[in-house]
C-alpha cells in the first residue's frame, strides 16, 4: 500500500498519536522518503490489501488485520482476532483532550463495556477481588473468534454483570473497577 502525499506533507511528517485503553501512547509520523517512524523509531512496517483482507507485515511476521469498528477517531481493530481498542489524534487534539481531562473530575469507578456484540464464554474477574491493568476480565466470542477483553486499570472489582454463556450487546457494562 503506498502512501500518497499533498507537496507540504511531502517536505513535512504528518504526525498521530495513537491512544490505547491503557495509558500507552505511541507517536506515529510518515513522511514520503523516510517511512514511517512509531515513537522516533523507524518501523519496517507494510501493509498490503488482498482479496478485501489487509495484512501486516512488521518484524518479517505477517498478520491479518481487520477494522471492526470505526467512530470518528476511534477504532476496533482485529489483528489475528485479537480485538484493539485505540484512537488516533492529531498532536492537537491530543493536548486539548489530556487538558479537558485533567480539568473535570474523576470518577473511582471504571467500566469496562463490551467492544462488540458476542457471548461471554468465560469469566476470569471475581466480585471484590483485585485486579492488575492487562490482567484477562473475560473471553468475549464473536463472529466465531474469542476475543481477551482486558483491565485498563488496576483496582477491585466491585460489580460484575454478566455470567458464561451470557449474550452481550455492544456497549454493555461488563464489570465495574474502583
Amino acid at each position: 500500500m503506498k502512501l500518497k502525499f499533498s507537496k507540504k506533507e511531502k517536505k513535512q511528517a504528518v504526525k498521530y498519536i495513537a491512544c490505547g485503553k491503557g495509558k500507552k501512547k505511541h507517536e506515529i509520523s510518515f513522511q514520503q522518503d523516510k517511512g514511517v517512524k512509531i515513537n522516533n523509531k523507524i518501523a519496517n512496517i507494510e501493509v498490503s490489501k488482498e482479496e478485501g483482507l489487509f495484512f501486516i507485515k512488521w518484524n518479517n511476521r505477517r498478520y491479518i488485520a481487520e477494522i471492526a469498528e470505526k467512530n470518528q477517531n476511534k477504532y476496533i481493530v482485529l489483528v489475528n482476532g485479537v480485538s484493539y481498542d485505540f484512537t488516533i489524534e492529531t498532536p492537537i487534539s491530543f493536548k486539548r483532550r489530556k487538558y479537558l481531562e485533567k480539568n473535570q473530575p474523576k470518577s473511582k469507578v471504571q467500566e469496562v463495556a463490551a467492544p462488540m456484540p458476542g457471548k461471554i464464554v468465560e469469566v476470569f474477574a471475581e466480585e471484590n477481588g483485585s485486579i492488575k491493568e492487562g490482567d484477562p476480565l473475560f473471553i468475549l466470542e464473536a463472529m466465531k473468534m474469542q476475543n481477551e477483553i482486558i483491565s485498563h486499570v488496576n483496582g477491585k472489582v466491585t460489580k460484575i454483570n454478566v455470567k458464561a454463556n451470557e449474550s452481550v450487546e455492544k456497549g454493555a457494562v461488563l464489570v465495574e473497577i474502583e
